[in-house]
């Protein structure tokens, strides 16, 4: 099983005191997480403001900054919300050189396109499925089996469909016999049963401040070494 640290995503220091903003928070987190287990990384790069940018300046600095301590892969966002203007989205990553991978929301006006892009200019993509529909589309798109991985994302439903719409979501990966490895997570509520349901089925994980802030027994996480700490020991 590998498991991934999703480091800071959309949170702000008022949701969590332990958010990394800077690369170098990011890289202290990285270095800690590193210890505790986590072999590849998810962050969204922010400018000096904390405003999430794709700008690449600040994402070849966010990725660089985890490289330099840690040889596991470190993966971005691509989300509409950061650079709604899809010509100016490719522009941009296309000017990248510091990110392994970066993820593609497929439900997003202009995901097929994103993926085409990044795959054009090097960058591996996790292809964001959150919904038997979204698994569809990818599947129609010709481009499942190039991805890096299928992250599927079980974030916005109740947590008693979390079983439900994984199993939707996989049987699609299924009929196609998908190459590509599969990460499940959840997002608050459902993070800690979206990772519990993706180890018993065996496929990769991810935690971290971007999908929680809390351990499994509900207290707060002091940090994201902390929650990768607890997801090992889950693990095991």
């Amino acid at each position: 099983m590998l498991l991934q640290a999703a480091l800071n995503g959309r949170r702000s220091r008022s949701e969590h005191a332990g958010v990394p903003i800077s690369p170098a928070e990011l890289q202290a987190d990285a270095i800690a997480c590193g210890a505790a287990g986590a072999r590849a990384f998810h962050v969204h790069p922010r400018d000096p403001e904390g405003v999430e940018r794709l700008d690449p300046q600040w994402v070849d600095a966010a990725a660089n900054a985890v490289h330099d301590v840690s040889r596991w892969p470190v993966s971005v966002s691509t989300g509409a919300w950061i650079e709604g203007d899809q010509h100016r989205r490719v522009a941009l990553l296309s000017r990248w050189t510091g990110p392994d991978a970066a993820s593609v929301n497929v439900s997003e006006d202009g995901a097929i396109e994103t993926i085409r892009a990044l795959l054009g200019v090097g960058v591996r993509v996790e292809a964001g499925v959150w919904s038997v529909e979204d698994a569809e589309l990818l599947a129609r798109s010709g481009l499942a089996d190039r991805t890096e991985r299928v992250l599927v994302e079980l974030g916005d439903l109740p947590v008693g469909d979390v079983a439900a719409v994984a199993d939707g979501i996989h049987a699609v990966l299924d009929r196609i016999d998908l190459l590509s490895p599969r990460l499940q997570h959840g997002e608050d509520e459902t993070a800690w049963p979206a990772l519990e349901d993706a180890l018993r089925r065996g496929v990769d994980t991810r935690i971290g401040l971007e999908d929680v802030l809390v351990l499994p027994d509900g207290s707060v996480a002091p940090d994201n070494a902390a929650l990768v700490a607890a997801a090992m020991e889950l693990a095991r």
